[in-house]
């Protein structure tokens, strides 16, 4: 399985449902919390253009946030990317 890192903070909703996702799959992942790392999580949004976290990476790849994973698992490709 490709390395998923998951750029949080405590109280993201999105950012728990991401890690219970991956979780369900049997998928283990990084967490990274940017809650009192303010330079790092600008520097990840300015990186990927991405204002909120979650900020989900497969392999070097930048998934989204946590809608954009959801749609991933409906699809049938998240399984796909992290293989």
């Amino acid at each position: 399985m490709k390395n998923v890192k998951i750029y949080t903070t405590t109280y993201c909703p999105y950012c728990s449902k991401a890690k219970q996702l991956f979780s369900a799959l049997g998928a283990s992942y990084e967490e990274i919390n940017v809650e009192e790392n303010e330079e790092l999580r600008k520097e990840m949004a300015e990186k990927y253009n991405w204002q909120t976290v979650p900020m989900i990476l497969i392999g070097d790849e930048f998934i989204g946030g946590y809608d954009d994973l959801a749609k991933l698992q409906a699809t049938g490709e998240l399984s796909e990317k992290l293989k």
